[in-house]
């Protein structure tokens, strides 16, 4: 009887750590995907900084009707395939009056936030991050991808030396 009860009040408490560290969990494993691996598949990578976010609702390719940030991106460099100067990523989640949509494995973005964006098509048209959560790789100040020691020059010599071996 007692292991029982003891049983129930324990199971909170591991559920309360486990949705803790389950951010960090999924944080650390995005981080161990090499920059070739991303971009495998991807339409174009670009870098280039945020100058504007508008939520707005829309549908996405399985109909669901969501929040999307339409994430405007003023292309600093192309790292794979061709863009024009500036783009708009559409990002799930974001604020629309008082409610918010938050997308665990996305990133969310702000006006003068500086990225590496792996990106393809919808089937509507629109840019969005390849392979979701993977698609997206913010950079810090010093050009280093946020939570690592990964540095743009790195991402770019891993994307030129993965397209130098496809046939």
């Amino acid at each position: 009887m007692l292991s029982h009860q003891l049983g129930r009040s324990v199971r909170p408490i591991v559920c309360a750590v486990g949705a803790m560290l389950l951010p960090s969990i999924v944080a650390a494993q995005r981080l161990d995907v090499p920059a070739a691996d991303r971009a495998r598949g991807a339409e174009q990578v670009v870098v280039g900084h945020v100058t504007a976010v508008t939520p707005v609702w829309r549908n996405n390719d399985f109909g669901d009707r969501l929040i999307i940030s339409v994430v405007h991106v003023v292309v600093d460099e192309t790292l794979k395939g061709s863009s024009p100067p500036a783009i708009d990523v559409e990002v799930e989640g974001g604020t629309i009056g008082s409610l918010t949509l938050r997308v665990s494995d996305l990133d969310t973005f702000s006006r003068g936030d500086r990225a590496i964006f792996y990106l393809q098509h919808n089937r509507r048209g629109g840019l969005v991050p390849h392979r979701r959560g993977l698609g997206l790789q913010k950079l810090d100040a010093a050009s280093r991808v946020h939570g690592s020691s990964l540095t743009l020059n790195q991402v770019r010599q891993e994307i030129r030396a993965a397209a130098s071996r496809q046939p």
